[in-house]
């Protein structure tokens, strides 16, 4: 039960940042932010990887998970500063989300919580097969919301890391010492022989 204690905790972690990708993947897809939905995918496909790599005592796997981690922290802390505005990043550079596809953004820029949206009609401001809109009345504004999403991510991630690791040194520290002890070695075990009962009888010989 006590070897349980940190596998359970690591794939509690594994289950929470994988409800929190899901979420995040949806509502970047409302917002066609084609960049952040690749990244989602990626760190989804990891989370499942560090989950079966705890559940089937992989070490490997667990390490290639937390290797993946060390990247999504620095994917999130870029996403904090984008919308940050931090040093020469700037929301007008939507190509960097985007994939210059589309001239979408945060689906929170919108339907954000109180924002009132209002259409401006006629605008030359406004694409072939677009409209300007103004956004107003936000309790939160987009930028924020999105912020903190990352920095959940981040914290998830960062307590992810730690036990991944601490939980694959426990696997390898398990398999040496099975190994020690001839568990896995094909040398390390002979099977009992089998020893044959010879019955001696006398030898009578004719005077």
């Amino acid at each position: 039960m006590g070897r349980c204690n940190g596998r359970c905790t690591l794939v509690g972690f594994c289950c929470l940042q994988l409800v929190a990708a899901l979420e995040r993947q949806i509502f970047d897809f409302l917002g066609y932010q084609w960049a952040p939905i690749l990244a989602n995918f990626l760190h989804i496909m990891a989370v499942i990887l560090g989950i079966f790599g705890t559940i089937q005592y992989r070490s490997r796997y667990l390490m290639m998970y937390a290797v993946w981690l060390v990247l999504w922290v620095g994917w999130n802390a870029f996403i904090i500063c984008f919308y940050l505005e931090v040093g020469r990043l700037s929301q007008d550079r939507d190509f960097i989300m985007t994939f210059n596809t589309s001239l979408h953004r945060s689906w929170w820029m919108e339907n954000g919580p109180g924002c009132l949206v209002t259409p401006v009609l006629n605008s030359p401001l406004a694409p072939e097969d677009h409209h300007v809109i103004t956004v107003s009345g936000c309790l939160l504004d987009y930028q924020y919301i999105e912020v903190v999403s990352s920095a959940t991510q981040i914290f998830l991630a960062l307590f992810g890391f730690v036990y991944a690791c601490y939980v694959s040194k426990v696997f390898l520290e398990e398999e040496d010492s099975f190994d020690f002890i001839g568990g896995f070695d094909s040398y390390g075990y002979q099977a009992p022989q089998k020893t044959s009962h010879l019955q001696l009888q006398p030898l009578y010989t004719s005077g």
